[in-house]
């Protein structure tokens, strides 16, 4: 883990004026972007190095780009790519703020940390998981604890992953999905889904069997660049549920706590709370809200955190995608022709290339780190 000094093939020069170019093409030209962005701004820049390669052979790794003074006592913090593939619109965000805001919009006292792809694995693979087959938000567990037991996927994991992806074989296992639906309800249903699992390592949702890297990188971050600050906000960068375009910041803080009326004082109305029932995204074992809340506590750091989801497209279409992806690495060849069309389906679910998506995701990204850098500032609540 050590500080990166390689020269980027993305230049200074060539940095776009808050534009949809802050968008890459891939994980490498991300990193690209990110570095030339972090050099304009006159930000610090670290490599965490992944043991993984990308599909190209290429190396991976998490980057930091830290922009203010060394002791500030609050911090704005801006994630992507926890879900992999996910990080095309957090790394456009990161590096248009880079570009166009960098220090000049950081009051006194105030620092910005920037993580660029905490989950290089996925993202270079055009993956939601790491490479440890993880869904990173459900990995943030006490792993020194017995794991919890998601029976619903128990019942329905077979159905899930088909081995076979034809239609007649795809059809049969939506059928038994639609059948347990049908029985349980779809909040049982969505919970069983989705909730997080332990028990079967190739399937979805998986929490895992111990601390991924992604998870013991952003804990290691969080103690270099984070502990022992007054205020830390943090915002991830999530995309795949609600209205297209839109960015819902979730939170996931007990009702009436401090934090949660923290969140509101930031975010304002349009914050919504898992816990509240306010979201289609609810609070599960594992979250990265949970992980970052065991090694940043107050009294000593107030810790304000959102996941900033943007819809795409419906949950239907996200949910073929996904079952086609585990259905690559566990029946498939990951580097054979089926695999083209699998992640391209994957790319497009996760992040719609186009100008007016693109266009929405930065405004509200500036938005709402705006808003956290401001809230930062009141410590009344």
């Amino acid at each position: 883990m050590a500080a990166s000094h390689s020269e980027p093939r993305w230049t200074v020069d060539d940095v776009p004026v808050s534009s949809v170019r802050s968008f890459a093409a891939d994980y490498s030209e991300a990193r690209d972007k990110f570095l030339a962005a972090a050099r304009l701004a006159g930000a610090t820049t670290y490599r965490y190095d992944n043991p993984t390669k990308g599909p190209r052979g290429e190396s991976l790794s998490t980057d930091v780009a830290r922009v203010g003074a060394d002791d500030a006592s609050k911090v704005v913090v801006a994630i992507s790519s926890t879900h992999g593939v996910e990080g095309y619109c957090g790394s456009g965000f990161q590096v248009d703020w880079l570009a166009t805001v960098g220090e000049a919009g950081l009051p006194a006292d105030t620092a910005a940390v920037f993580v660029h792809a905490i989950n290089p694995y996925g993202f270079a693979w055009t993956r939601r998981v790491t490479e440890e087959g993880n869904d990173l938000n459900r990995n943030y567990v006490d792993h020194s604890k017995p794991y919890p037991v998601n029976e619903g996927y128990l019942e329905i994991a077979d159905f899930l992953i088909p081995p076979d992806l034809s239609e007649a074989g795809t059809n049969a296992a939506e059928a038994k999905l639609a059948a347990y639906r049908k029985k349980v309800g779809d909040i049982a249903y969505f919970r069983a889904v989705s909730g997080g699992q332990y028990s079967h390592p190739d399937g979805m949702f998986f929490g895992g069997g111990g601390p991924a890297w992604s998870n013991r990188t952003l804990h290691a971050i969080a103690d270099r660049f984070l502990k022992g600050r007054g205020d830390v906000s943090v915002i991830d960068f999530h995309t795949g549920l609600g209205p297209y375009g839109y960015g819902e910041p979730i939170t996931h803080y007990d009702i009436d706590t401090p934090a949660s009326r923290r969140v509101r004082a930031f975010w304002g109305e349009s914050v919504t709370e898992s816990k509240r029932g306010q979201t289609a995204s609810q609070a599960r074992d594992g979250l990265g809200h949970y992980g970052l809340g065991r090694v940043l506590m107050e009294p000593e750091t107030r810790l304000t955190m959102c996941t900033l989801e943007y819809g795409t497209f419906d949950r239907e279409s996200g949910q073929k995608a996904f079952r086609a992806d585990h259905w690559l690495h566990k029946y498939g060849d990951p580097l054979g022709k089926e695999a083209g069309p699998i992640r391209a389906a994957m790319r497009r679910q996760f992040y719609p290339d186009t100008d007016d998506w693109k266009e929405a995701v930065l405004f509200r990204g500036h938005q709402i780190t705006r808003q956290a850098i401001a809230g930062m500032q009141h410590r009344a609540v």
